[in-house]
């Protein structure tokens, strides 16, 4: 049985976020659920999504990434996918996922540089109550 538990911290102003080889149904829900929640109260800037030790993809999965990017979009950050492998991506072709404005990098190191060239849309600060 794989761990099916997603990992989200914070390196400096952005969110690295983990995803198992094999995540189910509740576990793909808990991502978009864990990252939004970890966008607000850190303050990130962005995502940076490292898919690599996905396997397969489905439907589902594919869905709540993409509606979670741009998510993280209209709460002022940008996502980047990292990791793809080639099979995971020709079976996004072929069930017509698109990513439409979502950034990918084939490797964390590469996603990280995005951030750092190219930093996410300007945020208006959060006002204190």
């Amino acid at each position: 049985m794989s761990d099916n538990t997603i990992s989200v911290i914070r390196v400096r102003d952005t969110l690295m976020v983990t995803v198992p080889s094999d995540p189910d149904d509740s576990t793909v829900s808990d991502l978009q659920d864990r990252v939004l929640q970890a966008m607000e109260r850190h303050d990130a800037k962005g995502v940076v999504l490292d898919i690599s030790s996905v396997e397969t993809l489905d439907s589902f999965f594919a869905q709540t990434v993409s509606e979670t990017a741009r998510m993280v979009t209209l709460m002022g950050g940008r996502t980047i996918i990292v990791g793809m492998r080639p099979a995971v991506a020709v079976t996004a072709t072929q069930i017509g996922v698109t990513l439409g404005d979502i950034e990918t990098a084939l490797t964390v190191e590469r996603a990280l540089d995005l951030t750092a060239a190219k930093p996410a849309l300007k945020r208006v600060p959060r006002k204190s109550p």
